[in-house]
């Protein structure tokens, strides 16, 4: 009897776990995150239906939403890819110019409210420009356990005719309040000898990371280790 009662409480756990990982949102979105470390969801967003309140420029790709302790929170990201933009000005005939944007918003009813925007740039460029998302690293955690999500973000910008680093960004949002890493990607040169050169890779955490939790920190590392390796062919 009691090798029965095991067996019954066995196959109730097992179809809760698998219910748990096929949850959708109310609104029909699909789960971003269930992770244990998370208690709260992270949904995908429908981007032909988001609330009309929400104002950004470019073109979205992130689009994600989830209730903690701040509220019911928005994050969108965004790119413009290679374009002319008439606010900035054009030495050259053959510039062009690229955005990217983030955008974090608490909404309310029919309000929303933006907490915090990102916005990084290159202008004026007559060579290789880039500013784009690094893919696979947008990121919504809850390291501290504090019930406040962690926002992450990163990205490469840059405006160049050969093979040097890239310049590249971790930011990070709990609240409103902003953590960065900056510094470059790194790349490899081969030298006259036919021996691998590596140049850049360097970075620097700025006050806020410097004295934030541990894990905090190390989150960060784990981002910037995985992306450091320049892979020609891979930009957006």
């Amino acid at each position: 009897m009691k090798n029965i009662a095991v067996f019954l409480l066995s196959a109730v756990l097992l179809s809760a776990c698998k219910q748990e990982k096929s949850k959708t949102s109310d609104d029909g979105t699909k789960v971003l995150s269930t992770t244990k470390d998370l208690s709260f969801k992270v949904n995908k967003i429908d981007t032909t239906n988001l609330p009309a309140a929400l104002k950004y420029e470019g073109n979205i790709k992130n689009a994600v939403r989830w209730q903690d302790n701040a509220g019911d929170n928005i994050v969108i990201t965004t790119e413009t890819g290679h374009y002319i933009n008439p606010k900035f000005k054009h030495e050259n005939e053959d510039s062009s110019d690229a955005e990217l944007f983030a955008y974090h918003y608490i909404i309310s009813g029919d309000e929303a409210k933006q907490t915090w925007k990102v916005y990084d740039y290159i202008s004026d460029c007559p060579v290789e420009i880039a500013a784009y998302f690094v893919k696979n690293t947008f990121n919504v955690t809850d390291l501290n356990k504090n019930g406040i999500a962690e926002i992450w973000l990163m990205y490469k910008t840059t405006c160049h005719g050969d093979v040097s680093p890239l310049q590249m960004k971790v930011i990070m949002y709990e609240g409103k309040e902003k953590y960065a890493m900056r510094g470059e990607n790194k790349v490899m040169l081969e030298t006259s000898e036919g021996k691998e050169k590596f140049i850049g890779g360097e970075f620097k955490f700025d006050a806020n990371f410097e004295k934030a939790p541990k894990i905090f920190k190390e989150f960060a590392l784990n981002l910037w280790n995985k992306n450091i390796m320049q892979k020609w062919g891979d930009d957006n």
